[in-house]
This record gives structure tokens, C-alpha cells and sequence, in this order.
């Protein structure tokens, strides 16, 4: 599953990709294999921390299991 973060909340994808064009037909954001087509992935700071990416409308995104 895929969040958003924000300064100090966590918002559901569904918040704010349905507006975003590179969605797919369902508001989702575009993934392949667990990752974002529609973002970049950052670097990992340790093994523990989740995946990270920042999507194209400068969002940051993670992945959480």
C-alpha cells in the first residue's frame, strides 16, 4: 500500500492522486512490481526504512507493508 507524507500527517493515495493525470484509470498511482512508475525512488537511508519515492507532483510517497 502506498501514503503520502506530509509535514506532520499521513494522507491515503486516494486523497490526491485521483487529481494527478500520470493516475490510472482508478486514482491510483501507476506502480509496476511495487514500484512507482508516476515517481522516482530516493535513497535509502537504512534497510529498515520503507521505500520511498517523490511522485512527479513533488509529493513523497511511501510504501508500507
Amino acid at each position: 500500500m502506498f501514503v503520502i507524507l506530509m509535514e506532520n500527517q499521513i494522507v491515503p493515495v486516494t486523497k490526491v492522486c485521483p487529481s494527478c493525470l500520470l493516475a490510472d484509470g482508478n486514482g491510483q498511482p501507476r506502480c509496476n512490481d511495487g514500484k512507482l512508475r508516476c515517481g522516482n525512488m530516493l535513497d535509502k537511508t537504512s534497510l529498515a526504512q520503507a521505500d520511498l519515492f517523490e511522485c512527479t507532483m513533488g509529493f513523497k510517497i511511501a510504501k508500507v507493508e
